[in-house]
């Protein structure tokens, strides 16, 4: 028998209001975000998007975590994976008593009804969840609104029966449970597909230009069991892992649905090929943001903060790095020097266990101009508290001052 879940309507303490104030709230923020989002101090200009760091899902997640700990404060809670990727966050709620699954040693099987396990905002796995109901323990489930949304389409494509082709990266937690979803759905297909060049193969097999033994090659762990190109790419429906770049998706999206017009015809379009809109609303409000801050205003780098394993804050660097020299950051101990700083290149391929400093670096050096005016671009994922972001330009303020 499975124990309570809880979705909404923890009560927020206000001693657990204060330390989440405290340990996630920055005053500079607050006081940037009332002098148009930048700051000047001697010879240093920073600027800030006017959307970044935590957003709604994040940051309710991070309450419920909170308050979880609270509410239970004689009972073991666990988190079934990280509750966001930022290694910041995580550490502070191991701080407080809240421990990982891993923690345990090995699994979900050594639960016992009297613990209380916490979803993270990524969601788990229709086959974890069964197993954690099965444990009989308490669920609290943090599953953010816009991943909830993608699952709903997803489920809604195998039950029509249409594979999911998923723009995703395939050993990421929320991709893994969007896949999932449409597992569980008369045993539904699904694909995941990184990116143009391989999306670029979907649509050779679609039109049978590529043959199936390179395809199968390609997808060999990013497709569901079985998975038979011939049969499963005669209908398909696009979605998405909801923290990847819009216009990629957006491309991906068109390359599939040209091929399945060049093989089907644009009249029978419809009855093989579904596409509905699923980037999180707040991951389109931060990209476009950066955006609009590259085009408005003369930078000289770009600071992107949050964790090396965050597919959001990744894809904010792509953005700022088709324009100027830009950096990946975990946190401000990154900024060594005003000679020195370690980043994430872009061209690291992400881990699931990229998010601590065992994350493959890069040593950056002259990365500061050495005099004159600076203009700095920062920004930060949705898992990057403001404190966090604070630390970061402070640790700018002090870096440029003494150079």
């Amino acid at each position: 028998m499975s124990g309570t879940v809880y979705r909404k309507g923890l009560d927020l303490k206000q001693d657990v209001a204060g330390a989440i104030a405290s340990d996630y709230h920055s005053r500079l923020i607050d006081t940037m975000r009332e002098a148009g989002h930048a700051t000047q101090a001697g010879r240093l200009t920073v600027r800030l998007p006017r959307e970044f760091g935590f957003c709604y899902g994040v940051d309710r997640a991070v309450d419920y975590a909170y308050q979880t700990r609270h509410r239970f404060p004689d009972r073991r809670v666990f988190l079934a994976g990280e509750i966001i990727h930022n290694p910041n966050v995580n550490g502070r709620l191991r701080a407080a008593g809240v421990r990982f699954l891993d923690d345990l040693g090995d699994s979900i099987d050594r639960l016992e009804p009297a613990d209380v396990v916490i979803v993270p905002a990524f969601g788990v796995t229709v086959e974890a969840l069964q197993r954690l109901q099965r444990r009989g323990c308490t669920l609290v489930d943090t599953t953010c609104g816009s991943v909830l949304n993608v699952w709903k389409n997803v489920r809604k494509y195998a039950r029509d029966g249409y594979t999911a082709v998923i723009h995703g990266k395939a050993h990421h937690e929320e991709t893994r449970a969007t896949a999932s979803q449409a597992a569980d759905v008369n045993a539904g297909g699904y694909l995941i597909v990184l990116d143009r060049p391989q999306a670029e193969i979907v649509c050779g097999r679609i039109r049978g230009t590529i043959d199936r033994d390179r395809f199968l090659a390609t997808f060999a762990d990013a497709c569901s069991p079985g998975f038979d190109p011939d049969r499963d790419l005669e209908r398909v429906g696009l979605a998405n892992q909801t923290t990847m770049l819009m216009s990629e998706s957006i491309e991906i999206g068109e390359m599939i649905r040209l091929a399945m017009i060049d093989r089907h015809g644009a009249a029978a379009l419809a009855d093989h090929y579904r596409a509905f809109e699923t980037i999180c609303s707040a991951t389109q409000d931060r990209q476009d943001a950066l955006v609009e801050l590259l085009d408005e205003h003369a930078l000289d780098l770009a600071v992107v903060i949050g964790g090396y394993n965050s597919s959001n804050t990744r894809n904010l660097a792509r953005i700022c790095a088709e324009r100027i020299p830009t950096y990946h950051i975990a946190d401000p101990a990154c900024l060594v020097s005003a000679a020195e700083l370690r980043h994430r290149p872009l061209s690291a391929a992400a881990r699931p266990t990229d998010s601590g400093p065992d994350a493959e670096q890069a040593t950056a050096r002259g990365w500061l101009p050495p005099g004159g005016p600076v203009a700095i671009a920062v920004t930060a994922g949705a898992s990057t508290p403001d404190s966090i972001v604070g630390e970061v330009i402070e640790r700018l303020v002090a870096l440029t001052a003494n150079r």
